[in-house]
């Protein structure tokens, strides 16, 4: 597995924990919306020196292929982090699998950046990290999301009742899964 991937119109790249400020930025434009449909952040997670240290340990985990985080950039912007995508929870053994995550500036949505991103990340998964299975977590009100997955040909498994604590209550997620070959 390689640091750095490039599609037709983006960088998808392991930041180094050089690249706090940027990451910080791209949480605070994105907060409200974020928060949304995320767990609860530490309260200093707002800040440069929680990113830096986020970033330091996505790079060792990374390294070792125990979850990758993948931070998207346009190509010829490379200053501002437009998105990003993750694989974790990566299981080996006979697993071979890994959950999916993704977000991405609102202010970049309805280009088809996430599809590219994630159809990038999907590659690095089944091609280079030799995994068989990928797993996507989805509210089940989030339609565009739904639409986007099934566009990348994963397909829904069913419902995981009450699965993760948002806001304080635990909700319902819709599972998607992609095979290999």
């Amino acid at each position: 597995m390689q640091m750095n991937y490039e599609t037709s119109r983006l960088v998808l790249r392991i930041l180094p924990q050089t690249a706090a400020g940027q990451v910080l930025r791209f949480y605070l434009d994105n907060q409200e919306i974020f928060e949304q449909c995320e767990p609860e952040r530490p309260k200093n997670f707002y800040t440069e020196e929680f990113q830096r240290t986020l970033l330091h340990c996505e790079y060792h985990l990374a390294v070792k292929q125990s979850a990758v985080r993948f931070w998207v950039f346009e190509k010829n912007s490379e200053q501002q982090v437009i998105g990003t995508v993750s694989m974790q929870n990566i299981r080996r053994g006979p697993y071979q699998s890994c959950e999916l995550g993704y977000k991405f500036d609102h202010r970049f949505w309805g280009r088809g950046y996430a599809r590219e991103s994630i159809y990038q990340a999907v590659s690095v998964a089944f091609d280079d990290m030799k995994l068989h299975r990928i797993e996507a977590l989805v509210l089940p009100d989030n339609l565009p999301s739904q639409r986007l997955l099934e566009a990348l040909g994963f397909h829904k498994e069913g419902i995981k009742k009450q699965s993760v604590l948002l806001q304080g209550a635990f909700r319902d997620h819709e599972v998607y899964a992609l095979l290999a070959g």
